[in-house]
């Protein structure tokens, strides 16, 4: 077994345990592995020390529960793990910057820690080769657009610090948020294409401490921006496409999504020594029942251009 596959295997025990207490001993053996040379190995490859990945993901799972108002927020607190009101209340605030009564109350959406695939960390796939992991199909190919492609929408700064990597941050999900605003917005947008793909775009400017994130749709020919809607061209060109498929549309866009951008940016483009512009889009393709999908778009920058 490697070292991957015996931190997979407690990363696994601990989601099927998260209401019991455990120990770093427990997991430890779990592991078959010294308490000291496990946690060393976890806090590694999971990023984290073990005891603050396991209150993350009850966090994360308390979340799910919390916007069920029969539920009292001690008794959430109890069987997720804290031992009191006023210790859940504390801990939400700290990794979240809002209550739980507060969550509850007025619910936004929130960035929470990911239980990680570690398989996708050491699996390298040829292109047009899929790779199926927990929950998650993913593809890489590569596809060209003959014809600029327009959207329009909402966009605005996101610091990256608050945001990224996704599912290592925890807080508000600042464009979870402007895709909420786009959708309350969206059937009076002016320009907008009847029955178009959505799309977002990430775009890392000349400060390095925050990108600009776009939420749109399809627009028709000509759509031009007005009030506070801009528009964005993807551009006619070769690019690298990550294909995710997912369960439900909320696994896709949260793990399945963070969980693909990690493979792709972190392992995928840098064992193929490719470099890109400083952009990525998502596009969502379908989000029925039968089939959840979406992909990332990146242009690679060609050769001759890195050379300069």
């Amino acid at each position: 077994m490697h070292a991957w596959e015996a931190i997979q295997k407690v990363v696994d025990y601990i989601e099927d345990n998260l209401a019991q207490r455990i120990s770093p001993e427990e997991l430890a053996k779990v592991a078959a592995l010294s308490p000291f040379y496990f946690q060393r190995l976890f806090s590694r490859l999971v990023k984290r020390p073990v005891n603050e990945y396991i209150k993350m993901r009850r966090l994360a799972r308390a979340c799910d529960i919390l916007e069920d108002k029969t539920k009292r927020i001690l008794d959430i607190a109890l069987e997720h793990g804290f031992n009191s009101h006023e210790h859940f209340t504390k801990t939400f605030k700290g990794a979240f910057g809002i209550t739980p009564m507060e969550y509850r109350n007025h619910p936004v959406r929130l960035n929470q820690i990911i239980k990680p695939d570690l398989l996708l960390d050491y699996t390298l796939v040829d292109e047009d080769v899929p790779l199926i992991t927990e929950n998650i199909v993913l593809e890489i190919s590569r596809k060209r657009i003959d014809a600029p492609e327009l959207f329009i929408g909402l966009s605005g700064p996101v610091l990256v610090s608050e945001q990224t990597p996704l599912g290592e941050t925890t807080g508000i999900d600042v464009p979870g948020l402007l895709w909420d605003r786009f959708h309350k917005q969206k059937a009076h947008i002016k320009g907008i294409k009847t029955g178009g793909m959505e799309l977002a775009v990430s775009t890392m400017g000349e400060n390095d401490g925050a990108f600009t994130y776009f939420a749109g749709a399809s627009a028709m020919p000509g759509t031009t921006a007005y009030d506070d809607y801009v528009t964005w061209e993807l551009a006619a060109a070769k690019y690298v496409v990550c294909s995710i498929e997912a369960e439900s549309f909320e696994e896709l866009t949260t793990s399945a999504l963070g969980k693909s951008m990690k493979y792709l940016f972190g392992v995928w483009l840098p064992k193929h020594n490719i470099s890109i512009q400083p952009f990525s889009a998502e596009k969502y393709i379908s989000a029925s029942p039968e089939v959840c999908k979406m992909e990332l778009w990146v242009m690679p920058v060609p050769a001759n251009q890195m050379e300069k």
